[in-house]
């Protein structure tokens, strides 16, 4: 298999491992709605947000997106897409040393991506995947680092997403109308894709020219390229015509016994004549509650980059400095939930921007009823205060508008095939006003370019209504051990609990726990404990951190195995094993990759 090599590699194959452990701190005034929020914002440098999140997410999120730097070369806007901000300049010379001076822009851009995509890794569920958005600049190696991370055996797919659909006559060799997103899973043989849903454009091939009363229905060929030993034989049309067999190079794609099994419950279809080859008929009653999804998403549907910078400026009001030429459509993020989320999942975005991912979260959930939760981070304080933070809450709690805002409730393509069927969308779009007549201000029908549309129209006076819900905004506070490499002194006996369970387990923490008992969880049939910052009362020696006969007596009981974590052990082998006690010295024995 090949794979990618580049200079500065070495460096950060492994520096995931030394990246410290930091605590997040909330900001009351950034955030809204409830203070418990499962729904998070985190400003900081992604590499130190993501390590922070493991002892509370790993292996727990369903479906990571990110649109990290495509690293084109343009520094001309504040938010620069070439992996040369100061802080990236900073932390290349750190990690890699004297050679950052000789790294090219791929260079660096490899070495920013490595050690984040194997954090990401670490907090993917087992039937999770993730997303990346990408175009040609980097395509090619994306795809080399993702094998040499997630595994060439867990590619799914790669995307192209129209994201113009207008020409650039300017364009020196051709004018570039698409994105990708490529697609990995944790564990290919674990992740299973959702259905898109099935849209009314999909259905203009459904019709009932023989009036059967399962309802519409549309045609599979009956031949096929593969071979078959039992698909070739002649077949007796029902109006008399024989076939001699299937086209030149096919072959039936069922034994002639099962032919005349399915003719015999008008489940084939002859032509108006009878004597047309056989086609199979496929029942829209009986399709499957959605499409399956394919890998060209047009604009239409997944949205388009002008159009998301007209919304943003329309939820935030007119910017003082324009900080995204390019921000994704959260409709494009939607239809990745639709594929790769369940209604609880947990979503991650750790190039959040301008902060569509969550946009997309909150629309998902309107939509379906679901409770998924985001986790965003972004980088730069400037757009996480002013641009994530703010979309979020104008989005929750609606925001100044006035004007038009259309949503497509109807959607089909009039061709020569389904104009016979003109008088059933006639009725189906009479439905559809009918049923929304309360919803909208008003029912539009548009047809342009052979396309029949309806549209529902709100028309807002003074604000936008917001869908409601919460987030909580956080900044990366002080590491877990400080310089010394003594766990720093603001470290509370909570958050010391999430990282010695998930330095023992690998799992984070799932158990509400009050800080009152020493006795953490139990995980596969061993009970964890920690002793630190007197949890146990009175009956626990000075610093209440270290094992003593009379903290054995007071420690919750447990029948099992027993990991026990405090600064000392005064106490003998001999009696730890009677009592079926390992201990670990802290903190010394919580220094983990």
């Amino acid at each position: 298999m090949p794979t990618l090599d580049w200079i500065g590699k070495k460096a950060v194959v492994n520096h995931h491992k030394e990246v410290p452990f930091h605590l997040l701190k909330c900001d009351p005034e950034l955030s809204v709605g409830e203070p418990e929020s499962e729904n998070l914002i985190v400003q900081g440098d992604n590499l130190l947000a993501l390590k922070a999140l493991l002892p509370y997410y790993a292996r727990q999120v369903k479906c990571i997106y990110i649109d990290p730097p495509y690293n084109t070369g343009n520094e001309k806007w504040i938010y620069n897409d070439n992996v040369n901000s100061p802080e990236i300049k900073e932390w290349l010379g750190r990690v890699v040393g004297a050679q950052s001076e000789d790294l090219s822009r791929h260079d660096k851009w490899l070495c920013m991506m490595y050690p984040r995509l194997v954090l990401l890794k670490q907090l993917l569920s087992e039937d999770g995947a993730i997303f990346v958005s990408i175009d040609d600049n980097e395509v090619a190696s994306l795809r080399l680092l993702m094998n040499d991370i997630f595994g060439q055996n867990n590619f799914i797919t790669s995307i192209a997403w129209q994201k113009i659909y207008t020409l650039k006559n300017s364009a020196r060799h051709f004018s570039e109308m698409h994105d990708y997103i490529i697609v990995y899973a944790l564990n290919k043989k674990k992740w299973e894709r959702n259905l898109l849903p099935r849209r009314l454009k999909t259905q203009e091939d459904y019709s009932n020219p023989d009036n059967d009363h399962r309802g519409v229905w549309t045609t599979n060929a009956l031949q096929s390229r593969n071979y078959y030993s039992k698909g070739v034989y002649s077949i007796i049309c029902p109006g008399g015509d024989k076939i001699e067999g299937p086209p030149k190079g096919t072959y039936w794609r069922m034994e002639e016994n099962k032919l005349w099994e399915l003719n015999n419950d008008n489940r084939v279809w002859w032509g108006l004549t009878g004597n047309n080859s056989p086609r199979i008929k496929k029942f829209l009653l009986e399709a499957k509650d959605g499409v399956v999804p394919s890998t060209w998403w047009l604009h239409k549907f997944a949205g388009t980059n002008s159009g998301a910078k007209t919304e943003l400026r329309s939820i935030l009001g007119e910017l003082e400095e324009e900080l995204f030429n390019t921000p994704k459509p959260w409709q494009l993020i939607q239809r990745i939930l639709q594929i790769a989320t369940d209604r609880d999942s947990i979503v991650l975005d750790s190039f959040a921007g301008s902060g569509a991912t969550a946009q997309a979260v909150f629309e998902q959930n309107a939509k379906d009823g679901g409770n998924r939760k985001c986790i965003l981070v972004e980088l730069d304080e400037n757009v996480a205060k002013n641009i994530t933070a703010r979309r979020v809450r104008n989005i929750i709690e609606g925001y100044p508008f006035k004007g038009k805002k259309r949503e497509e409730l109807y959607n089909v393509v009039l061709n020569l095939r389904n104009l016979k069927n003109i008088p059933e969308y006639i009725k189906e779009i009479e439905d559809i006003e009918k049923s929304n007549k309360e919803n909208y201000t008003n029912i539009k029908k548009e047809f342009k370019n052979n396309e029949l549309k309806v549209y529902g129209e709100h028309q807002v006076k003074e604000k936008m209504p917001g869908l409601g819900g919460s987030i909580k905004y956080c900044n990366i506070d002080s590491p877990l051990f400080d310089s010394t490499g003594q766990i720093t002194k603001s470290v509370s006996f909570i958050d010391l609990a999430r990282f010695v369970f998930f330095k023992e387990t690998g799992s984070p923490l799932t158990d509400d726990i009050s800080g009152k008992s020493p006795l953490i969880s139990i995980h596969n049939g061993t009970a964890v404990y920690l002793l630190y910052n007197g949890v146990l009362g009175d009956k626990t020696p000075q610093g209440g951190n270290a094992i003593t006969r009379a903290v054995l007596v007071d420690l919750p009981p447990y029948d099992g195995p027993k990991i026990v974590y405090g600064t000392s052990c005064r106490i003998g082998l001999t009696r730890l094993k009677q009592e079926n006690i390992i201990f670990r010295q802290i903190p010394y024995e919580l220094k983990v990759d």
